[in-house]
């Protein structure tokens, strides 16, 4: 989108991009590979909001720890705006009084693997002595005057939508870096002693009737008794305020079911093949690389005046390998901060050039990062009804061992491979015209030492 915007290809600085994830989500390491690229490009239209209710599937994300520092430190080490939202508002009064800070001292010694289990249990438990409320005369002191319904019905942050509005009203308002929102929660929030904070909360199919009494009077659902045995659905009158934001918020946002857009409103207009790609009728059975080929295909594609501002080169590093270098200077490195240095090879016609509109998304050595580019390019004509024309320019870097045998296992057992497979006839043919039709690239080595070389490797 950032793209789009710097090169005038498209406005989009008024929208946002949201990711909805789990703490133990984030132990995939394709969540967390490229923060510091949004961090770096100052992504402030990004916004990450990780619900951390403390537990993956069997059992707690940081048993011995605390996973919401854990991201904390990980997420502003890497550049990231970070909010937490850990405690809803019926605790703000508990805080005021705390003058000693002793309920902060409590919070911060307690592993998430102990906040399980005050989830899972109610107020009386963690009232008790050795509990939470009963660790020291302090916090006692803080809860004298709360019952145990009181304190087992204090909520954490991210069960408290006024907390919460204000965490998303705080991100939509940062500018210059990408913000997480880590919001603490309980797993099966509101399922009382069936599942609320329990291991088995995945597993749990059905709710019997006194936990589905026990989530009505929680949630304080105009239900009868007979309507929850019933298990009846609870839907607010259509002129009710509620029906009515909801209504209000499909229309703004284009209707009530998502649609993907399936073309453009507007088509490219594919130029005709003589205009860029007359060199390979001109060639006459000549022979050519595919690189070469390639690069002079979408070299002059890019100098059409309607096509060639929507060819978007991608390449994951060794763009000079594939001869690229002279995109370089012609239309330029795409980089949100432009060039804020003189390159080393500015003297050269190939020089390294960034520029706020460059063309060219380089990645570095990043084939993932490369391939999310090239697909975010291919799909804008859905995501922003603009078509553009990608290409992902990859270097398959295959390195042979010149010096091992073949040999399968390990140990003094090994056991080699037949004959056929390293050097039978069969495969004989196939080292001569290897060797004999293709020109090796020298650099300080002499034709005999490649050669030689070349019995090693047994090409």
């Amino acid at each position: 989108m950032r793209y789009l915007q710097n090169r005038g290809l498209a406005k989009t600085q008024d929208r946002k991009v949201w990711g909805f994830f789990g703490d133990g989500e984030m132990d995939e390491p394709e969540s967390i590979g490229a923060l510091s690229l949004a961090a770096r490009e100052q992504l402030d239209n990004l916004v990450f909001v990780i619900n951390c209710n403390l537990q993956r599937l069997d059992g707690p994300v940081r048993s011995n720890g605390r996973i919401i520092d854990e991201l904390e430190a990980q997420f502003i080490g890497a550049g990231w705006n970070v909010i937490k939202v850990l405690w809803g508002s019926d605790w703000d009064a508990l805080f005021a009084r705390d003058q000693t800070n002793a309920l902060l001292r409590a919070f911060a010694h307690t592993v998430d693997g102990q906040f399980q289990t005050f989830s899972a249990n109610d107020g009386g438990y963690n009232r008790n002595r050795e509990r939470f409320f009963g660790q020291n005369p302090e916090l006692a002191a803080l809860a004298s005057h709360l019952s145990d319904e009181d304190i087992d019905g204090l909520h954490r942050g991210g069960h408290d939508v006024c907390k919460l509005h204000a965490a998303y009203a705080k991100a939509l308002s940062h500018r210059g870096q990408p913000t997480v929102i880590l919001a603490k929660t309980m797993k099966g929030f509101g399922m009382s002693t069936s599942g609320q904070g329990r291991m088995t909360t995945h597993q749990q199919k059905k709710l019997g009737f006194d936990d589905l009494k026990a989530f009505r009077d929680r949630f304080r659902l105009p239900l009868s008794d007979a309507d929850v045995e019933a298990v009846k659905f609870y839907k607010p009158a259509e002129d009710s305020p509620e029906m009515q934001y909801l209504h209000a918020r499909r229309a703004g946002l284009g209707g009530y079911l998502p649609r993907r857009r399936r073309a453009a409103s507007k088509r490219l207009i594919v130029p005709p093949i003589a205009t860029w790609g007359q060199f390979a009728i001109d060639a006459a059975g000549k022979e050519m690389s595919t690189t070469m080929a390639i690069m002079h295909m979408f070299g002059t594609l890019m100098k059409d005046a309607t096509l060639g501002p929507r060819v978007v080169p991608v390449v994951a590093d060794e763009a000079r390998t594939f001869g690229m270098a002279n995109m370089f200077r012609q239309v330029g490195i795409y980089s949100p901060l432009g060039q804020l240095y003189e390159p080393e090879d500015l003297g050269s016609m190939l020089y390294y050039r960034e520029d706020t509109k460059g063309q060219i998304l380089e990645e570095g050595i990043s084939e993932a990062g490369a391939i999310s580019s090239w697909i975010a390019a291919a799909t804008s004509y859905s995501v922003h009804d603009l078509p553009m024309l990608p290409f992902y320019i990859l270097l398959l870097d295959v390195r042979l061992s010149a010096y091992r045998r073949h040999y399968l296992g390990g140990g003094p057992a090994r056991t080699r491979l037949p004959d056929w497979c390293d050097r039978g006839q069969d495969h004989a043919w196939r080292r001569r015209a290897a060797a004999s039709g293709r020109q090796q690239p020298s650099r300080g080595i002499d034709n005999t030492e490649l050669l030689g070389l070349r019995s090693r490797v047994r090409l």
